[in-house]
């Protein structure tokens, strides 16, 4: 059983806590119903939770995809659902609310999960320049990270994520993943990403934390297959670029050394660092590297978890750009492709982000 299959198990308890009260609670509003019924309900929503997810673990099919999307939809609805109530609540005790106005109220709900659910299916391609001054010649890298390929994000996302990067095979030059290739929430085959593998541009991935959930051999398998370069932290060149993938995992892995890391660094010229957290620019900055791509954030995924992504996250999402003595140096978080659990987004995108790396004139 993986690290994500058990937290989520162990979640669940709690989970049922918060989806008895919303509900009895939601009921009230209407009249009420019996407490056995409710439990009954909330019973119900705990097998979806964990029955199709146990199922992924050892094989994935059609039905169990299909009945987690619908529970990582009605938790998105249950926390809308929540501030909703709590605001109609919160207006009962100074106005006496009609039912007509409190259906409404309750309707904005799947209004706007409609929206969120396509929002998040919908890949939109971004640009921005890095203006470098020891760059050899001008590069396009497509940045994307958090794809989360399992039960939510599966083959259809990743072959919509392949047909967009084939469009953009005669402008760019190369296509890093910076982690959370896989998700953790079905097991991994070796022809998964098969679909990536009739992109053009050389693909490099380097894992992130979720990625060793459905076994990392697994992931590592399923990239050769798909002609995939995987950079565990391994170093390669690319038309004068250095580019080191720094893994990073929960658990332990063996730590590299900080030699490793000066090593890679060119001091005639560009040196990039795959990682996949937004955390510790500062420091490869001083090791040397111009560039780091990162995601791992989401950029929060949706409101209003987004405001707290910003707080928790000191550079959750976009480009940044610090001066280390008389070298520029760019950190780059994309917002990813897929999503954590649920398949909805409001207040950021599913993003490509192409790069275009220009020499200072």
């Amino acid at each position: 059983m993986s690290f994500r299959t058990r937290r989520v198990l162990i979640a669940t308890p709690l989970f049922m806590v918060f989806n008895f009260f919303l509900l009895k609670y939601l009921f009230i509003l209407f009249g009420g119903l019996n407490d056995w019924y409710t439990l009954l309900i909330v019973v119900g929503i705990a097998i979806l939770q964990s029955v199709p997810m146990l199922f992924e673990e050892k094989k994935s099919r059609w039905f169990t995809r299909f009945l987690s999307e619908i529970y990582g939809i009605w938790v998105w609805m249950s926390l809308m659902l929540l501030i909703d109530m709590v605001f109609i609540y919160v207006l009962k005790c100074f106005v006496n609310l009609p039912m007509v106005v409190i259906i409404i109220l309750l309707a904005i709900v799947p209004l706007l999960a409609v929206y969120n659910y396509y929002h998040a299916h919908k890949i939109i391609i971004k640009e921005k320049i890095l203006k470098l001054d020891d760059l050899e010649s001008d590069l396009n890298i497509v940045h994307l990270s958090d794809v989360h390929y399992g039960s939510v994000y599966n083959k259809r996302t990743l072959t919509k994520l392949a047909d967009k990067l084939k469009k953009l095979d005669s402008t760019c030059d190369l296509v890093i993943i910076a982690g959370d290739l896989a998700d953790g929430s079905s097991n991994i085959n070796e022809d998964d990403f098969l679909p990536l593998k009739e992109v053009k541009m050389p693909i490099i991935f380097t894992p992130g934390n979720h990625d060793f959930y459905p076994g990392i051999e697994n992931v590592y398998n399923a990239c050769r297959k798909a002609d995939i370069i995987v950079l565990d932290n391994e170093k390669m060149n690319f038309n004068g670029l250095n580019i080191f993938g720094f893994t990073y995992s929960f658990s332990e892995i063996p730590p590299v050394d900080s030699k490793v890391l000066y090593d890679t660094v060119n001091a005639e010229g560009i040196s990039l660092i795959i990682y996949h957290p937004p955390e510790n620019w500062e420091e490869f900055s001083k090791f040397g590297f111009n560039i780091q791509l990162s995601g791992h954030s989401h950029g929060g995924q949706f409101y209003p978890i987004v405001f707290f992504a910003d707080k928790l996250f000191k550079y959750n999402r976009g480009l940044f750009k610090r001066n280390i003595g008389d070298k520029t140096s760019y950190l780059h978080v994309t917002t990813g492709v897929g999503g954590m659990d649920y398949p909805m987004r409001w207040g950021t995108d599913s993003e490509l982000v192409i790069l275009k790396l220009r020499k200072t004139k």
